[in-house]
């Protein structure tokens, strides 16, 4: 695996991280959980991981700023970069023994994403990917699917729950979509989800109401296996807006106007 030294400490960063939520995975009927909110439950091992990634990035590049979860912005020296890291994505699937979470890291330099790691600890799945060097699950190159056809593609995205506002929104995609294509899936990992379409698994996915280190990492994975990413609503910031579409090369149109459509 030949990498940036960038890269190659996010992997480190991933896997440590990794290995200590699959310990407490293993046992997780004793986790001590608090709540943060209606349906988003955040768990000690989430809070170790966060710590674990921290400190292993910012003793390497203390100068570079930071955006997690758990432990919400901070501004570095250098103005330029920054990591971008969701300890534990997939947290509810996690405490309820649902084997489908993952790691996700990535280096934002001056606006835009240039490398990210998203690591699936519970299957061992490596996804990485640097701005021009393509993007990899563990040692495979992937490459986006080459269906051309809506009913042969499947599509993920992840439900609103516990009342949240864009599931109005939601729900009227799914009655757009579902019948017309081969089926959605909501697996409730965004950064899965996106690695899921720059390893060909899906033909695309969208969501509404994201935070940027949900997918984050997953989006240049998408760029660097030759897919296609954009807002939900043309024209704005895909973080600003919290809303992202990701497909194959040749979903990418055909998803756009569906979801695109005036309510």
């Amino acid at each position: 695996m030949q990498g940036s030294a960038n890269l190659n400490l996010m992997i480190k960063a991933a896997r440590k991280a990794g290995r200590s939520l699959v310990k407490d995975f293993r046992e997780v009927e004793q986790l001590q959980v608090s709540s943060k909110g209606p349906g988003d439950f955040v768990s000690r091992a989430d809070k170790e991981a966060e710590r674990i990634i921290k400190e292993e990035l910012r003793s390497a590049r203390p100068s570079y700023g930071w955006l997690g979860e758990e432990t919400g912005e901070e501004a570095g020296e250098d103005p330029t970069r920054r990591w971008i890291v969701d300890p534990l994505d997939g947290t509810t699937n996690y405490l309820h023994g649902l084997p489908h979470w993952a790691v996700s890291i990535a280096l934002e330099h001056k606006g835009e994403i240039v490398a990210g790691v998203v690591f699936d600890a519970a299957k061992d799945e490596l996804y990485w990917a640097e701005k021009g060097g393509g993007a990899y699950c563990n040692e495979t190159r992937l490459r986006v699917s080459g269906r051309r056809v809506m009913l042969e593609s499947i599509f993920a995205t992840g439900v609103p729950f516990a009342g949240q506002s864009t599931l109005p929104a939601t729900l009227q995609d799914f009655a757009r979509l579902m019948p017309v294509c081969a089926g959605v899936r909501r697996f409730g990992a965004a950064s899965l989800d996106l690695a899921y379409v720059a390893s060909g698994r899906y033909e695309g996915y969208w969501e509404r109401g994201v935070k940027a280190w949900d997918i984050a990492a997953g989006l240049i994975l998408v760029k660097e296996a030759g897919g296609f990413i954009g807002p939900v609503r043309e024209g704005r910031d895909i973080f600003e807006s919290g809303s992202v579409i990701a497909t194959n090369g040749e979903m990418f149109d055909p998803l756009c106007k569906i979801l695109r459509q005036p309510a």
